[in-house]
């Protein structure tokens, strides 16, 4: 008998595939009105369990609040939230009074939404253009989009940038950072598994031997590959 396969096992919903609930908060925008301005004092930058980037921790009327920081800010900067603060690294302002070029973090879909875009380390997107009420800004994709002009962005790359560029070197190191993840690993290929453990496993050597493309409506074991392909088969140039 074989086992369950990976689709199966994430889909039921097993600790196994579930982040632990580490984070110490949302980091969501600071609350502000339409015309207000609000200043806080960066107190503490910390570590936060949950993510990859560092985390900065601000005094807002009285209350101690988790925000996301770019890079270039330390502890004791004067960081503005509102449309009169000043387009510089660390303060956030609606993206109709960002200079275009500027690059920017933690946008946000809509309006007092707290920011829900550009938020891994390292990352940012760029104001492209103004145009009326809209502003267009490239995301880290490459992707263009526009966005309402007064939607809040935080000016600066998210701190903990070049994360990536060191290697793990040994697999412990690999096992406690996928640990935090909603990841299984080791994660064994699915050609080199037998025929019972999964669509793909078995024949005389790893290959598929059989059309990768499934239906949107297939059972969840057979749920593999290409889920719903527009288009199959080689593209010619």
């Amino acid at each position: 008998m074989g086992k369950r396969i990976i689709a199966q096992n994430r889909g039921k919903g097993t600790p196994t595939y579930r982040a632990p609930p580490r984070r110490k908060a949302d980091l969501t925008h600071v609350k502000v009105d339409i015309g207000q301005t609000v200043t806080c004092v960066l107190t503490e930058i910390v570590h936060d369990s949950g993510r990859n980037a560092p985390i900065g921790k601000v005094r807002v009327d009285g209350k101690e609040k988790y925000i996301l920081i770019p890079e270039g800010v330390a502890v004791g900067d004067v960081l503005a939230y509102g449309d009169d603060a000043e387009p510089k690294i660390g303060n956030t302002l609606p993206l109709g009074k960002i200079p275009e070029g500027f690059p920017v973090c933690n946008l946000e879909i809509q309006r007092n939404d707290g920011g829900k875009l550009v938020r891994a380390s390292g990352s940012y997107a760029t104001v492209i253009s103004h145009e009326g009420d809209r502003t267009l800004v490239q995301l880290p994709s490459g992707v263009k989009k526009w966005f309402d002009s007064r939607c809040l962005a935080t000016v600066g790359v998210v701190a903990g940038g070049g994360r990536t560029d060191k290697p793990f070197v040994k697999a412990g190191k690999k096992y406690h950072k996928m640990k935090s993840k909603a990841a299984k690993w080791p994660r064994t290929s699915a050609v080199a598994m037998n025929p019972v453990d999964h669509p793909f496993g078995g024949g005389k050597h790893q290959h598929v031997g059989r059309p990768k493309t499934v239906a949107r409506g297939a059972p969840p074991g057979r749920k593999v590959g290409s889920i719903a392909a527009r288009r199959t088969g080689r593209r010619k140039r």
